[in-house]
């Protein structure tokens, strides 16, 4: 019942939220307000559920060294979209037409700011590490990486191949730094770094939700194997590539820090790993 509680609690503010970005759909500024107050929210009450549920210190979420954790995730995270739009754009595949709107790449800060803190806490945060209590780290990895890339359907212009796209790069990526780290940091700026590249910077489309007013306008032409059609560059080959070799970073160092857990391990040894992650 613990996690029922836990993703019920982050997944009504995470509702909450995307009402309030719709109620004020065409001001940037009070999407930034309402996607930064969103994600903020939803920190504290992850962190209070779990505290009342679980009665344990939250360290996924420890604020020593959080500030740095998440500056590095946004880092990877734009650094990694960047060279899958680089390669794009090599094949003349990705054209640059002009500015775009720089208020509408500031409302994307807080609407993408709300959307990687509400998934992250839910899918990683929650459900994966309920199920690797459970499987063990590779079984949860494969499982909530397929629910969370399946969750994408519902999306405008979503097709099960940008689905299963989203489960590799995203639910593999993500998880894989959340089991290096034992910390929600990274993660969150892994998704944020590259939700705001792709929309915020770049101007294409993200998992399928059409063109958005970022700081370029950016348009994508050619095969949809190279582009990822109309899902976004997030259906792209290259997409694919790139993440799973982040993944396989990561996951190599979870293994030296000893973070992977075996289906045949005792519960009580994910809870110790996550206390003693640096």
């Amino acid at each position: 019942m613990r996690v029922v509680w836990q993703f019920l609690a982050v997944a009504a503010v995470a509702f909450a939220g995307s009402q309030g970005a719709a109620a004020v759909d065409g001001n940037p500024w009070l999407t930034l307000l309402v996607g930064g107050a969103t994600a903020v929210l939803a920190v504290v009450v992850y962190r209070w559920v779990v505290r009342r549920t679980e009665h344990r210190p939250v360290t996924e979420l420890s604020r020593p060294g959080a500030g740095l954790a998440l500056g590095r995730g946004v880092l990877i995270g734009v650094a990694l979209f960047g060279a899958v739009i680089a390669n794009i754009a090599l094949l003349g595949d990705y054209e640059v037409r002009g500015w775009g709107s720089v208020p509408g790449a500031v409302g994307l800060i807080g609407f993408m700011a709300a959307a990687a803190v509400t998934e992250d806490l839910l899918f990683r945060g929650i459900l994966f590490r309920f199920v690797e209590k459970w499987t063990g780290t590779w079984l949860a990895l494969v499982l909530t990486g397929l629910l969370f890339g399946l969750s994408h359907l519902f999306n405008p212009h979503a097709t099960l191949w940008g689905a299963l796209a989203i489960a590799i790069e995203a639910g593999g990526l993500l998880t894989a730094a959340y089991v290096a780290t034992r910390r929600l940091w990274v993660p969150i700026g892994v998704h944020f770094g590259w939700n705001f590249a792709a929309a915020g910077l770049f101007g294409t489309e993200v998992s399928g939700n059409g063109t958005p007013q970022g700081l370029l306008h950016g348009v994508t032409s050619g095969s949809s194997l190279v582009t990822g059609g109309d899902f976004g560059p997030e259906g792209s080959l290259y997409s694919v590539l790139f993440c799973v070799l982040a993944t396989g970073a990561f996951l190599w160092l979870a293994r030296r820090r000893g973070h992977l857990i075996s289906r045949h391990e005792r519960a009580e040894r994910v809870d110790t790993v996550t206390t003693l992650a640096p």
